[in-house]
């Protein structure tokens, strides 16, 4: 593209009159180079934006120097100072008497599940949650723990009705229902705290346990302006991940009362859970603690940007919905597959389910990168 001469000011009587015309030049240059061609070839060299998980973080380099300069020992002893602090940390601000470090949030919902239930017994949870379909039949292979599955209602609750109705009476017919597992956040949404106040109510009335999936309840935390505790108290047991939304590369804490936390303790054991100097990945989640909690709020806004412009873009033809750091598109079946191979070619991924996760490594630059790139693949069509 052949370089345009930039054109003289016609008048400029003074100083201030030629600061003013510069200054608009200089605002006309950005503004176009934002949109040229050149920018676009130079961002695409640039990372991938990856949307596909919040698990995809990188360690940021504070983080690396906190694992580095960790204190360690051997965990298995109890002897690791750093795996020792996370644990009181995660105790705290949760509310619990006690946490325990393990190795992902499948591990910790299933050391819940495990010392909640017994063999033979039952848990009741969302046909969709985590605990149920995507963590291997679990429960059910390593503790013969039976499962109890309900729709979801659109805000991501259980209808407590249909929760009540399907605990089981005491007939020896039936598996002895133990446990409720409810998700916050689930698919982005926030469980209100009315509900969970409810379930509480629910739980105590019918003399069963409840374990909350928290995997991202940091993010339902900083969505609600509450803190963490406030969502904590009405569970038995709970589990957050570090390695989602908080950005650390591995780990996550089951937290609950003391005696709770010693069996769950040692279900990790049998679960191979147990390490040695843990330290350098407790660190991590230290770091993260400290770190990035409240920056949180930075991925839902990014995320609310994001969905305002595809839903822009977009229009009727596909159904756009977002909540906390998660934006969700139902489409066609063509539509989400073309959209992506455009998306693949300029090093944007996203999940083929249609969802789109901002985290610590997603910018606003990089949402309006996305954005550009799908309204020039919607012009070209």
């Amino acid at each position: 593209m052949p370089r345009q001469p930039l054109a003289k000011p016609a008048l400029c009587a003074n100083t201030q009159q030629k600061q003013r015309f510069w200054e608009q030049r200089r605002i006309d240059f950005a503004a176009a180079w934002e949109n040229s061609p050149a920018n676009l070839w130079t961002r695409s060299k640039m990372k991938p934006v990856d949307l596909r998980s919040d698990t995809v973080t990188q360690p940021t380099p504070e983080m690396r120097r906190a694992m580095a300069e960790a204190d360690v020992g051997d965990d298995v002893y109890g002897e690791d100072p750093s795996v020792n602090r996370l644990e009181a940390m995660a105790a705290e601000r949760l509310g619990k008497e006690a946490a325990l470090f393990v190795t992902s949030g499948t591990q910790a919902n299933l050391a819940a599940l495990l010392t909640h239930c017994g063999r033979g017994d039952e848990f009741i949870a969302g046909e969709e949650a985590h605990t149920y379909w995507a963590e291997g039949g679990g429960a059910a292979a390593l503790g013969g723990i039976h499962s109890q599955t309900l729709d979801f209602d659109d805000d991501g609750t259980l209808d407590l009705d249909r929760v009540a109705a399907a605990i089981k009476p005491d007939d020896p017919h039936f598996p002895i229902t133990r446990l409720l597992c409810l998700e916050n956040t689930q698919s982005g949404k926030v469980l209100p705290l009315a509900y969970l106040a409810r379930v509480k109510v629910l739980a105590d009335t019918r003399g069963i346990a409840t374990h909350l999936d928290g995997a991202r309840v940091f993010n339902a935390a900083v969505a609600d302006d509450v803190d963490v505790s406030e969502i904590a108290q009405h569970f038995d047991s709970i589990s957050f991940c570090l390695s989602k939304g908080l950005g650390a590369p591995v780990g996550s804490l089951l937290a609950g009362q003391r005696d709770f936390i010693a069996q769950a303790r040692r279900w990790r054991k049998k679960l191979g859970g147990g390490m040695r100097q843990a330290g350098i990945i407790a660190a991590a989640g230290i770091h993260a603690l400290d770190q990035h909690v409240e920056r949180l709020a930075e991925d839902h806004a990014n995320a609310e940007r994001l969905a305002e412009g595809l839903r822009a873009l977009l229009g009727e033809a596909a159904e756009i919905s977002q909540a906390t750091n998660m934006v969700l598109v139902r489409a066609s079946d063509e539509l989400m597959s073309d959209l992506s191979a455009e998306l693949a070619r300029h090093e944007i991924r996203f999940s083929a389910r249609g969802r789109l996760v901002t985290h610590l490594d997603v910018s606003a630059d990089d949402i309006r990168y996305v954005i550009e790139r799908v309204e020039r693949w919607l012009a070209s069509r």
